[in-house]
């Protein structure tokens, strides 16, 4: 087992490095991050290492895609922690830019997808999803990748990048890992760590939410409105919860529907506030 991670903060350093590794004839894994890693990011990182020569991880809290009233100043870091989980996956290298670097003084660029990026989640964070596209375009412009790892987690983020990549013809294959969970089944994620004790549990009913409507779909309900008036009724049974959206999606275009069909694959979606702390949760299901 190795024990050294090499960490790059300079921007030059990161495409001299990506050059030479590619000149070797490697492939370049890929698992972009901002910190605070958990067992849903070492998932990514493990299926980085299992399909590829090498393997970069980035910390980067990423300014642009919180707005002025979100958790920036708050958002969870430590780095030694990070850097030491890192080490036991047999991470490459890290690459740590500084946010100067990323955005001096006259940046003025930003990359936007449309349509899928203004619903659900960019209705509720209407600047998030060009603020996540302008971070991971600079990284992989830095790193130029074969593969990129995203969560499942964050199914919507992974369709906007689908589409910023295939728009935007990057030769990058982005790959999307199934939701790690809790043993309750609380979705991993770093802003757990804001849930006090009854928010914790309480916590609990996005999962179990998702939980009834796949159940539904199983026994054959096809109207997605009774299956989403269902999950709201178990998420406001819950007094400290305060619903932003549930919605089911069709998986591969990401459009929101009414009615389940055979033959096709969904995501079940929940966006809720526990207490203040902000989750998103969301289940798959092929029928």
């Amino acid at each position: 087992m190795h024990q050294e991670l090499i960490t790059i903060s300079s921007i030059d350093e990161i495409h001299s490095l990506t050059n030479k590794i590619r000149k070797e004839g490697k492939s370049i894994g890929f698992v972009p991050t901002m910190g605070f890693l958990h067992d849903g990011h070492i998932s990514l990182i493990k299926e980085a290492k299992k399909n590829n020569d090498v393997t970069i991880v980035s910390i980067f809290v990423n300014p642009t895609q919180f707005s002025p009233t979100e958790d920036l100043a708050s958002y969870p870091r430590d780095l030694e922690k990070d850097k030491s989980l890192l080490i036991n996956a047999e991470v490459d290298y890290l690459f740590f830019p500084n946010t100067e670097d990323f955005y001096p003084n006259d940046f003025q660029t930003f990359v936007e997808v449309n349509k899928i990026s203004k619903i659900l989640e960019g209705e509720f964070r209407p600047t998030h999803f060009k603020g996540v596209t302008t971070v991971v375009a600079m990284l992989f412009n830095c790193i130029n990748p074969d593969n990129a790892y995203f969560g499942q987690k964050d199914a919507q983020q992974a369709a906007v990048i689908n589409q910023m990549v295939k728009d935007l013809k990057y030769d990058i294959k982005i790959n999307v890992s199934p939701i790690v969970r809790e043993n309750d089944g609380l979705a991993m994620s770093s802003r757990n760590v804001y849930l006090n004790e009854k928010e914790r549990k309480d916590a609990l009913v996005l999962s179990r939410s998702l939980s009834i409507a796949d159940e539904l779909i199983k026994n054959g309900e096809k109207n997605t409105t009774n299956i989403l008036n269902e999950m709201k009724k178990k998420i406001n049974s819950v007094e400290s919860s305060d619903l932003n959206y549930v919605s089911i999606v069709e998986a591969d275009s990401f459009t929101i529907i009414d009615t389940i069909e055979k033959g096709r694959s969904y995501y079940i979606l929940v966006a809720c506030k526990i207490g203040k702390t902000r989750l998103i949760d969301n289940k798959f299901v092929s029928i």
